[in-house]
């Protein structure tokens, strides 16, 4: 192909992504498939992949697999070059078994999705004080649900004790219990003991729900993350 005729030819590229691996493919101003060729999912590949794309002509916009997760650098690559990017859905599912799992099909398939502006919708902005939000909250849901967890754990391995630090345990409160895990020093080397092993579980698991306890308790008292809040009320006014 010359140069003057991709100077002149528009394009619409598309991305299959994957965790270490993108498949990209460029399809032309008639939806015709020009190319298709994998590159790295790291920055240097972004970079291969927006000059291979823009080789074939103008580049008008990119269909993008997964914004949300494997696509999430590209995405914020992409806008940050000026690039129009849309989130391609995943294609049907009873087609997708029919003719098996291919990337380079996938990433043809995303770049006709974005040529037609079929199963593609904008996708939510990667950066900024937005993004911060969805982070923070997404970990903090993390760790409450670690701290559930830690605590049943506490419980059903109590329950589960031999009798004489069952019955020890059971009766105390939860500040209790927290406290007198935490001052346990168990002897790890008399882990073949059935009563040590229960000791060991025990004082790690509770030291695992009272870290997380401490860190929630610190995030409520963040600074940081009060004033997140406060500029994406601001900005939703």
């Amino acid at each position: 192909m010359g140069a003057q005729e991709a100077q002149e030819r528009h394009v619409v590229g598309g991305v299959d992504t994957h965790k270490d691996l993108h498949v990209a493919a460029v399809v032309d101003d008639r939806d015709r498939v020009l190319a298709s060729a994998s590159f790295a999912a790291t920055r240097q590949g972004y970079r291969q992949m927006l000059a291979w794309m823009r080789s074939f002509g103008v580049l008008r916009r990119v269909g993008v697999e997964s914004t949300g997760s494997y696509g999430a650098g590209l995405l914020r690559f992409l806008q940050q070059a000026g690039i129009e990017v849309l989130e391609v859905t995943t294609p049907d599912a009873q087609d997708r078994r029919r003719r098996g799992k291919n990337d380079d099909f996938d990433a043809q398939s995303a770049a006709h999705a974005a040529f037609a502006g079929t199963r593609t919708v904008t996708p939510r902005t990667r950066d900024g004080m937005v993004e911060a939000l969805r982070v923070l909250n997404a970990c903090r849901k993390t760790a409450v649900a670690a701290r559930r967890i830690a605590l049943q754990m506490i419980h059903n391995t109590i329950v589960c004790a031999p009798d004489g630090l069952r019955e020890t345990l059971r009766r105390m409160t939860r500040m209790q219990l927290v406290r007198t895990l935490a001052a346990w020093r168990p002897d790890l080397s008399a882990y073949r003991d059935v009563e040590a092993a229960y000791r060991i579980g025990l004082d790690l698991t509770g030291w695992l729900w009272t870290g997380l306890i401490e860190r929630i308790s610190q995030d409520r008292r963040s600074r940081i993350c009060g004033e997140v809040r406060r500029r994406v009320r601001s900005r939703s006014c």
